[in-house]
């Protein structure tokens, strides 16, 4: 049966590489740190944002509804009143202006609605780029305190690797346009 051997503390003055890996692991775990919250915070953003083109789409449909309607209301009134009808002519003109109010508001709402989608499809982005930095990053950590377990150098050296690629695709996301 294979024995596990538990290192005691003053071991550590044998391992001076210990030292050094498990400093690595403290600073690859400070910048995971920071990009997992970057990460969070830039789909968080995301998810906001979506949420608001969806409300201004809302908005939009809401407003072209109220339009057809107008539409439909002088529909009837032209087919229903008699000619000549003055209060029909009111009304009438009173639909078209609602119309074409309406079609101009629709028009801005929607122009509102896909800049809001531009921004969410941004964050969207960035966090793309923050979760592939963090995911580096991770990898970085546990290879390097896979050193502890066999004491081969070419776990922390992948180790570093990893984590300075996972630390530059990260500061990518700040970068994203």
């Amino acid at each position: 049966m294979a024995e596990l051997e538990i290192h005691q503390e003053h071991e550590v003055d044998k391992d001076p590489a210990g030292k050094k890996v498990g400093l690595l692991a403290a600073v690859l775990a400070v910048f995971l740190a920071i990009v997992t919250i970057e990460s969070h915070r830039a789909h968080t953003e995301g998810i906001i944002l979506k949420t608001e083109a969806n409300d201004q789409w809302n908005f939009y449909q809401a407003k072209r509804i109220k339009s057809h309607s107008l539409e439909l209301g002088a529909d009837l009134i032209s087919l229903m009143a008699a000619k000549g009808d003055g209060l029909a002519s009111k009304k009438l003109e009173e639909y078209k202006s609602g119309v074409a109010r309406y079609e101009k508001e629709s028009k801005e709402i929607s122009e509102q609605a896909r800049e809001k989608e531009k921004e969410a499809t941004h964050a969207e982005h960035k966090a793309l780029r923050f979760d592939f930095g963090e995911g580096l990053l991770e990898i970085g950590l546990v290879l390097s305190s896979l050193y502890f377990i066999s004491r081969r150098m070419l776990f922390p050296v992948i180790g570093i690797v990893a984590g300075l690629a996972g630390i530059v695709i990260a500061a990518g996301g700040f970068m994203v346009q």
